[in-house]
């Protein structure tokens, strides 16, 4: 068969990336520029300033991108863009500029969804195997799937309010880490003991996930010790709460092999970059006999490669979309 080179756009949030992809499993080029010192100073993304900045970078990108790779645009047989979910304006940026490729270059144009496409970040790495269980857990999601083959997905449970990475990122703020707030934490927690005892999650048989109550907690403890006068031992506190904010995603994907018996399990999202994570959700895939595959740390994060990836399938059923297409900024899985 003939090799399919996909090019794809991602602008979800605060990366402006553009990727061509082989036969939805290799990365032809990969170009990503990153916001992050900017957003750095104001202690989170500023959706207006992520916006505009994706509006300058992307024919930068483009260029950087097709300089990396030997595949021309006569080359490319489809344009791939994440269109829901995240920051809408940001989503914009990249919807309209895909259309605008697909229009000048006469290619059909492939709508993804972002969560989808760190699903198929792992395509990357290695054939997925179904069925699956897939876990998702990033800045806005945490929900755990069924894979039954490409694109067919069965939720079984997702955050009932804060999201594991949201949940981050306000712990590391009150912390006083810099942001991005996740790999500070993840880098504190290591010096750290978990001393501290902290409300747990959703103890529940369901698949629901729950991190307010944990987050809040925290929060409300370091005003007190604060207004006490007492210090607070910050490495421990990291700790405390990165062993229960993943013994629950542990937990529960625990629920999930037991009731189902399936035995490949993905993890995605950008909290996937996450050491100890890696190292616990290993621990009890092997548990349960289960494979388990979770992409390099370059993938784990909002970039275009996984985009492509996701795009290839529909590509071959022929799922293209028209230019009427707009971003969302609210989606699941499913």
């Amino acid at each position: 068969m003939k090799d399919v080179y996909i090019l794809a756009i991602e602008s979800s949030c605060d990366e402006t990336s553009i990727a061509i992809i082989k036969n939805g499993r290799e990365v032809v080029a990969l170009s990503t520029s990153t916001q992050m010192k900017t957003h750095a100073a104001f202690g989170g993304v500023v959706p207006e300033i992520a916006s505009r900045m994706h509006t300058e970078n992307f024919t930068f990108v483009l260029e950087d991108c097709l300089n990396k790779s030997s595949v021309g645009m006569d080359e490319i047989v489809a344009i791939a863009v994440t269109y829901k979910p995240g920051l809408l304006g940001s989503l914009l940026v990249g919807v309209e500029f895909a259309k605008t490729l697909a229009y000048v270059y006469n290619k059909p144009l492939i709508k993804v969804n972002h969560l989808i496409g760190h699903i198929y970040a792992n395509a990357l790495e290695n054939k997925l195997e179904f069925p699956l269980l897939a876990l998702v857990v990033s800045g806005g999601h945490t929900e755990l799937a069924i894979m039954e083959d490409d694109y067919k997905f069965k939720t079984l449970g997702a955050t009932l309010d804060d999201a594991i990475g949201e949940a981050y990122d306000k712990v590391a703020r009150v912390l006083n880490i810099p942001y991005p707030g996740g790999p500070g934490i993840d880098k504190l927690a290591a010096e750290g003991h978990s001393s501290y005892n902290l409300p747990k999650p959703v103890l529940d048989e369901t698949y629901n996930f729950s991190y307010s109550g944990l987050k809040s907690s925290i929060i409300n403890l370091v005003h007190n010790e604060k207004q006490r006068g007492n210090e607070i031992n910050a490495a421990d506190l990291a700790c405390s709460f990165q062993t229960i904010a993943i013994d629950e995603l542990c937990r529960k994907l625990e629920i999930g092999l037991k009731n189902t018996g399936i035995k490949n399990v993905i993890v995605a999202g950008g909290v996937s970059a996450n050491k100890y994570l890696r190292e616990e959700i290993g621990k009890t895939c092997a548990k349960y006999g289960a494979n388990l595959s979770i992409p390099k740390i370059m993938y784990c994060t909002d970039n275009a490669a996984m985009i492509g990836a996701a795009a290839y399938p529909l590509y071959l059923k022929g799922e293209f979309t028209d230019f009427s297409l707009n971003a969302e900024s609210q989606a699941n899985i499913c």
